[in-house]
């Protein structure tokens, strides 16, 4: 049977990416340009400079990834492209370059939803993972509980009313005193402190999340006591976040029965919460998949993998594909 290739490009934030991805599920590149020490001078992201640098950026690292992979255009399959969620003008800037390849190779072109990539980067660290299984989202721009029921077919169980989990680290993280990006910063100065602030914990019906009211009761006690001791405050709100977390897994467990859960985005990097939900390992036979480390984060590689698991669908776009920076799972 013959291998497939997808080229993936990635540009939905502050990452420019371009991953050749076989199957699926091997990588042959993934080139990453990322732009942190851009924005870490404006404590955020800011759309303008993270657009005109993905224009400047997108071709050389395309080239890259081709070159890291050791083939031509011709030999590619299909361009998977994300095309939202996230800023519409980095999204456009590799929307645009997308169309723009597969016009001029005639290679197809699959549009991809960024948050299809983040489930689909744990295919690529384990290679015998299969649909149905569970899947938490926590990133900065999404929390979600999704059951995959196939590779293209999901259902949200659950999702944030308010804040975004990684959203609310980096919120905190800057009140705090820590800047951009805020998670990685959060969980270094956590490892330093000793969970023994008792926070508030938000409970919704169903198996929806709330943070505002956690993230508003860390930077109001941050007011309040100006002396705090940061550290402990950092393992005190990373542990509350952990344990409405897998609070909220458990109870999607014992709903659907299916005791496989993968965990997916920017904020599956953090050690604490990974370490807790190795614990969940041990209870009732629950199997607990992580992507690697650089995995977790925005590439082009995840993008590869949902775009192959698209394209043997039959599901290819045309050239009047736009950018979806609110696009929905």
């Amino acid at each position: 049977m013959k291998d497939t290739l997808i080229l993936g490009i990635e540009s939905s934030c502050d990452e420019t990416s371009v991953a050749v991805v076989k199957n699926g599920r091997e990588v042959l590149s993934n080139v990453i340009n990322t732009q942190i020490s851009i924005h870490e001078l404006y404590g955020g992201v800011v759309p303008e400079i993270a657009s005109r640098n993905h224009v400047e950026n997108i071709s050389p690292v395309m080239k890259e990834a081709l070159k890291q992979a050791n083939i031509k255009l011709d030999d590619i399959d299909g361009i998977a492209c994300t095309y939202g969620p996230g800023l519409v003008g980095a999204l456009l800037v590799g929307v645009a370059y997308a169309k723009a390849l597969s016009y001029a190779s005639g290679k197809p072109l699959i549009a991809t939803n960024h948050i299809e990539g983040h489930i689909a980067a744990n295919y690529i660290t384990y290679k015998d993972l299969k649909p149905p299984f569970l899947t938490l989202l926590i990133s900065g721009g999404n929390t979600q509980l999704v059951l995959v029921k196939d590779y293209t077919e999901f259902e949200i169980l659950g999702k944030t009313r308010d804040d975004a989990v990684g959203e609310a680290f980096d919120k905190v993280a800057r009140v705090i005193g820590l800047g951009y990006p805020g998670g990685p910063k959060m969980d270094n100065l956590a490892k330093q402190g000793e969970p023994n602030i008792e926070l508030p914990k938000v409970h919704v019906d169903g198996l929806d999340f709330s943070f505002s009211g956690l993230k508003t009761a860390v930077i109001n006690l941050h007011h309040k006591i100006p002396d705090i001791n940061k550290a402990n405050l950092a393992a005190s709100f990373e542990k509350n976040i952990a344990e409405i977390l897998i609070e909220h897994t458990k109870k999607a467990i014992k709903e659907t029965g299916i005791t496989k859960i993968a965990l997916a985005g920017g904020v599956s990097a953090n050690s604490y919460i990974r370490q807790e939900f190795s614990k969940l390992q041990n209870e009732k036979n629950i199997e607990v998949y992580y992507p690697e480390l650089k995995l977790c984060t925005d590439n082009a590689a995840m993008i590869a993998s949902a775009g192959y698991y698209n394209f043997i669908k039959g599901n290819i776009s045309d050239l009047t594909l736009n950018a979806v920076p609110n696009l929905k799972l």
